[in-house]
């Protein structure tokens, strides 16, 4: 991809590659963790599916409250702004959700006729739109942070794009399980999923061409991803488990749960040390520079 000059040196990408190599690394970046989730999750049998909400819940959690909160907290934004951010994210979900129940209601209004299997649907389907809401934002966010990663070091770009893909995997694999448990088929996860994730494309090139301008948002963004893995979570998945209450079923719940927040906390431990360590090698090659 970059052309080597001397040992262990590449020529720096002109403007055009530089962009070229964002929307390369964006696209196979978020599609990537896409195909890995569906092998994962679309041949996962249908009686699998209801045990697997556990799973998703941890998985929804921990990407929220262990991997982007702590991210938008940690990147200098003032606090305040950014629990209003959030208190405005699940009030928002909620309002949407509602709004969506008054029309449902309004719409049946004088039937005289309950429906409650296909009320249920319905119910479950507003849960999946919502979290294809939650990733879209999500999948912004990463695209804007690759087009940063690329413009301050090709490597580093590489090494990014690879780190978000690995720890998208196991939350797509989350966001497959709840729109399954929707109600939606699995050929229509997979694409719906396939489209979101070109929004990682979409914030690919807006952040070459606006960065300056936009690195401020970012934890914003964040926040509001976060803020729909919360409400789908505790709101509507965790209300499904709670219909279970069997000590085994239960006894499982929490072992799927933990695996979850598990497969989480693994790769996001795995991407700070990669980071760490760059920067590490980095400042080390900076302070010879400055010695020489």
């Amino acid at each position: 991809m970059f052309q080597r000059t001397a040992p262990g040196r590449f020529r720096e990408p002109t403007i055009h590659s530089t962009l070229l190599y964002i929307l390369l690394a964006a696209t196979i970046s978020g599609v990537g963790s896409i195909l890995g989730a569906a092998l994962l999750s679309l041949t996962v049998a249908s009686r699998v599916v209801e045990r697997m909400v556990s799973f998703s819940v941890g998985v929804l959690l921990a990407t929220a409250l262990l991997h982007s909160l702590p991210e938008a907290f940690e990147s200098g934004a003032d606090p305040r702004a950014l629990f209003g951010t959030l208190l405005a994210g699940l009030l928002g979900f909620f309002l949407l959700e509602k709004i969506s129940l008054l029309r449902h209601s309004h719409h049946h209004e004088g039937d005289g006729h309950h429906h409650h299997h296909g009320h249920d649907r319905e119910e479950a389907g507003r849960s999946g739109m919502t979290i294809l809401v939650g990733d879209t934002f999500h999948n912004f966010a990463d695209g804007i942070v690759i087009a940063a990663a690329f413009l301050a070091d090709p490597h580093i770009g590489i090494v990014t794009a690879l780190a978000i893909a690995a720890h998208e995997i196991p939350q797509e694999v989350g966001d497959f399980i709840v729109l399954l448990n929707a109600g939606f088929s699995k050929a229509r996860a997979f694409a719906f999923n396939l489209l979101s994730s070109l929004a990682a494309v979409i914030g690919g090139v807006v952040g070459y061409f606006l960065l300056d301008q936009l690195s401020g948002w970012i934890p914003y963004v964040l926040v509001i991803a976060s803020s729909s893995f919360v409400y789908i979570a505790v709101s509507d998945l965790m209300p499904q488990m709670q219909r279970r209450p069997r000590l085994k079923e239960s006894a499982v719940q929490v072992v799927l749960v933990a695996a979850g927040i598990a497969a989480i906390v693994f790769i996001t431990n795995g991407v700070h040390e990669s980071h760490a360590h760059r920067h590490n090698v980095d400042t080390k090659a900076g302070s010879a520079a400055a010695s020489n």
